[in-house]
C-alpha cells in the first residue's frame, strides 16, 4: 500500500510553481468579467434596456410571461405571480382545420320514415326466404354488404325522451311504440294499457293474475329470491318484460327475449320501460350466452315446444344455467288437471306433454323440487359425479363430445348434454362456488381464479379499480352520465372483464356487456360470474334490438379491434341506429381512430368534442364525447292535412 502511495503523484505536483503568475492573470480576468456583467444585469433590469425594440428572440412569438417563482414569504417582488405549467396543446387541437369542410360530405341522409323500426337481422321480408322449420325463419339473418342502409334511422314523428326509472316501469310515451295490437290482442291479460298519450303497464301476464310481484312473491316462498345466490335470470319468451322488471327491485338482474313478429313491439315495450331485452328464439342456434352463466331461467306460457327435436331446447337451457340453477315452468302443461278445458286441448295430449318434459329433466340429472299450483321448478345438479354414474339408466342424451360450451356466435345446437368441469369431491361445485351478490360484483371470478382466462387475481383486481378511477373521470366530462337518472339503458360495446358495468352499479342503470366475438378472449363468462350480463356480437353486423334501445353507449377501443375487419361507418350508423335522440356515447381510441371518427360523427350531425386521457395529454390514447340531437320523421301527411282542415 505504501509503495503505491508512492507511485501515485499529489495533484499539486501537476501544476509547476512557474504557473502561478499565470493563474493569478486568469482570476483577476475572471473577477472583471463578472462584474461587468452584474451591472449589465442591473441596467437590464432598470428599464435602461427597453430601448432595444428588436433582438435575436423577438422573432419567436413566445406569450411566457416573465415571472419568477415565489419560494419564500420574504420574496415581495413576485408573491402574486403563478408559473404556467399546463399542456398549450390539447387534445381538441389535434384536427386540422380542413376536416370540418371534409366532415359536410360524409353527411348521412335521414332513412324514409317506414325504417323508424328498422332491425337489419330480423327483416321480417327477409325471413320469409329461410326455412319455417323449427323456426330457422325467426332466427338472425343479416343483410350483405350491398342490402346495409347508408342513412340515419329516424325516430317516430313526436318521440319524446322516455319516463325515468322507476316511473319507467310502469308507463311510455305512445309516440314512442306507436302500436296498439297487444293492448287488444292481451287485454284480458293485462299486459298493458293505451291511455291518452301513454302505455300503462300495470305488472300483469297471461300467468300472472293478480300481478308480477304477487307472482314473484309466490316463487319466493318456493325458492329463496333474497339472499343473493339468484342474482341472474334468463326469461324466454318474455311478452313486455314485466317478470324481469319487477324482479329489479330485488337485485335481480334478468336478460329477456322474445322474437321479432311473434307479438307486435313486445320486445320494444320492454326496453322502453328501461327493463333488458334483446331480439332472440329458441330454434336451431346456440343463445348468444355463455355456458353456466345464469342462476335462474323461467318460462311463463311462453309457447317454445320444450318436448320437441329431442329435447334440444331444455338441453339449451341446461347450458346456459350454472351448477345448481333454476329452471322455472308456468302454463301449459303444469296444472293440466285444473286448465284443459280452458287451454281448448285434451286431457291426455297435455298429460303426455308433461310427461315428455319430466323425462327429459330426469335425464338431464334435473331435479324437481316443487309443483304448486301453475308453477313447477327443477333444479341443476351442482356437479355430474351422480350424472356420469347413471348414463348407464339414461342412454339419452349423451355427454357432449370435446367442444367449446362457451362458443355461441352462429352455433348449432346439439342434442347433448354439456359435461359440467370436474370436481375432486361430490359436495363441490363445477367450476367453483360463486360468492352472493352484492360480493359477487367485486369478488375473482371462478374462471379467472382457475386460471381460464389467462387473467390473474391482482390483474382483475386492479381492472376493477382503474374502471372505477375511468368511469369518475367520465363523469367530470358528461354531467349527464353523472346526473343519476339521466340515463337508464347503457351499452358497453368491448366489455372485456365487465370493470365499466362494476363501476356504475350503484347507479338506477342496467349495462349489456358485449364481448366481440372477434376479442382475443372470450371473457362473457367471467362477466356473469361477477353478477353482470351480457351478450355475444360481431359488430360487423347489426346487433339483435330495436332502433332507440340505448340511452348511453361506451366504445372502449372497438375500432382499433376491427381495424381492417369491417367499415368504420356501417359500425357508426348502427350505434346512431340503436342510440335514442339525444343519447351520449363515449369512445375511447388511439387518437389517430378518434380524429376519423370524429369527422364522421360531425358529418351526422352529432355534438362532438376529443378529450385528453384521465392521464393527460401525453398519451395517443384519447376520449371523444358525442352527443346525438334530437331529430325525427316529419309528421304523416295525413295528419298534416287533419290539421290544416281543422
Amino acid at each position: 500500500m505504501m509503495a503505491n502511495h508512492k507511485n501515485c503523484p499529489s495533484p499539486f505536483q501537476s501544476f509547476p510553481f512557474k504557473t502561478k503568475k499565470a493563474n493569478l492573470y486568469y482570476i483577476a480576468t475572471a473577477s472583471i468579467l463578472c462584474a461587468l456583467f452584474y451591472f449589465l444585469g442591473i441596467w437590464q433590469h432598470s428599464g435602461a434596456s427597453s430601448a432595444i425594440s428588436s433582438s435575436g428572440f423577438s422573432q419567436f412569438p413566445c406569450t411566457i410571461p416573465r415571472v419568477v417563482p415565489s419560494f419564500s414569504p420574504h420574496n415581495t417582488t413576485s408573491a402574486n405571480v403563478v408559473l404556467d405549467f399546463s399542456a398549450h396543446h390539447r387534445a381538441e387541437d389535434l384536427i386540422p382545420a380542413g376536416e370540418v369542410e371534409t366532415a359536410q360530405d360524409l353527411h348521412f341522409p335521414p332513412c324514409d320514415s317506414k325504417f323508424s323500426e328498422h332491425t337489419p337481422c330480423e327483416d321480417v321480408q327477409r325471413s320469409l326466404r329461410f326455412n319455417r322449420e323449427r323456426l330457422v325463419y325467426r332466427e338472425r339473418h343479416c343483410p350483405g354488404q350491398g342490402e346495409r342502409l347508408k342513412c340515419r334511422i329516424p325516430a317516430p314523428h313526436g318521440y319524446r325522451v322516455p319516463f325515468r326509472w322507476p316511473e319507467s316501469r310502469d308507463k311510455a310515451w305512445f309516440a314512442n311504440v306507436p302500436h296498439k295490437e297487444l293492448t287488444v290482442e292481451k287485454k284480458q291479460q293485462n299486459w298493458v294499457r293505451y291511455e291518452g298519450d301513454r302505455f300503462i303497464f300495470p305488472g300483469g301476464g297471461t300467468m300472472f293474475s293478480n300481478g308480477a310481484d304477487a307472482y314473484i312473491d309466490d316463487l319466493g316462498k318456493m325458492i329463496d329470491l333474497k339472499g343473493g345466490s339468484i342474482r341472474t335470470a334468463l326469461d324466454t319468451g318474455c311478452g313486455v318484460a314485466s317478470w324481469g322488471a319487477y324482479l329489479l327491485s330485488r337485485d335481480i338482474l334478468t336478460v329477456s327475449f322474445a322474437p321479432r313478429d311473434t307479438h307486435e313491439a313486445q320486445v320494444q315495450f320492454a326496453l322502453e320501460r328501461g327493463v333488458p331485452a334483446l331480439i332472440g328464439v329458441l330454434a336451431s342456434k346456440r343463445l348468444p350466452y355463455p355456458s353456466r352463466a345464469f342462476d335462474m331461467a323461467h318460462c311463463s306460457r311462453c309457447l317454445i315446444p320444450w318436448g320437441q327435436y329431442d329435447g334440444a331446447y331444455l338441453m339449451e337451457v341446461d347450458r346456459v344455467l350454472r351448477p345448481g340453477g333454476y329452471w322455472i315452468l308456468s302454463g301449459p302443461p303444469i296444472n293440466w288437471e285444473r286448465h284443459w278445458k280452458g287451454w281448448d286441448r285434451t286431457a291426455d295430449d297435455l298429460k303426455a306433454e308433461q310427461d315428455v318434459i319430466e323425462s327429459i329433466a330426469r335425464s338431464m340429472c334435473w331435479k324437481k323440487l316443487k309443483q304448486k299450483g301453475d308453477i313447477a321448478i327443477w333444479r341443476k345438479p351442482t356437479n355430474h359425479v351422480h350424472c356420469k354414474r347413471n348414463r348407464k339408466v339414461f342412454k339419452f342424451p349423451p355427454f357432449c363430445p370435446a367442444q367449446d360450451p362457451d362458443k355461441a356466435w352462429y352455433t348449432q345446437m346439439e342434442t347433448c348434454l354439456t359435461p359440467l368441469p370436474e370436481v375432486s369431491d361430490i359436495k363441490d361445485i363445477a367450476g367453483g362456488e360463486l360468492a352472493k351478490w352484492p360480493e359477487r360484483l367485486t369478488a375473482v371470478p371462478p374462471r379467472i381464479a382457475s386460471g381460464d382466462l389467462g387473467v390473474t387475481a391482482e390483474t382483475f383486481k386492479e381492472n376493477t379499480d382503474l374502471w372505477r378511477s375511468r368511469v369518475s373521470y367520465y363523469k367530470s366530462l358528461d354531467h349527464q352520465l353523472a346526473q343519476r337518472g339521466r340515463y337508464r339503458n347503457l351499452l358497453d360495446m368491448n366489455a372485456n372483464l365487465g370493470g365499466f358495468a362494476a363501476a356504475l352499479a350503484d347507479d338506477p342503470v342496467w349495462v349489456m356487456n358485449v364481448v366481440p366475438v372477434e376479442a382475443n378472449a372470450n371473457t362473457l363468462g367471467a362477466i356473469y360470474e361477477r353478477g353482470l350480463i351480457g351478450t355475444y356480437q360481431s359488430w360487423c353486423e347489426a346487433m339483435s334490438t330495436y332502433p332507440r334501445t340505448y340511452d348511453f353507449i361506451h366504445a372502449d377501443s372497438v375500432f382499433t379491434l376491427y381495424n381492417s375487419r369491417c367499415e368504420m361507418d356501417d359500425i357508426l350508423l348502427e350505434m346512431d341506429r340503436i342510440l335514442r335522440p339525444e343519447g351520449g356515447i363515449i369512445f375511447r381510441d388511439d387518437v389517430d381512430i378518434l380524429v376519423k371518427i370524429k369527422n364522421m360523427m360531425d358529418g351526422m350531425q352529432y355534438e362532438s368534442r376529443i378529450i385528453d386521457h384521465e392521464r393527460g395529454p401525453h398519451e395517443r390514447e384519447k376520449i371523444l364525447l358525442a352527443y346525438k340531437q334530437y331529430w325525427t320523421a316529419p309528421a304523416p301527411k295525413d295528419a298534416t292535412e287533419t290539421v290544416s282542415q281543422s
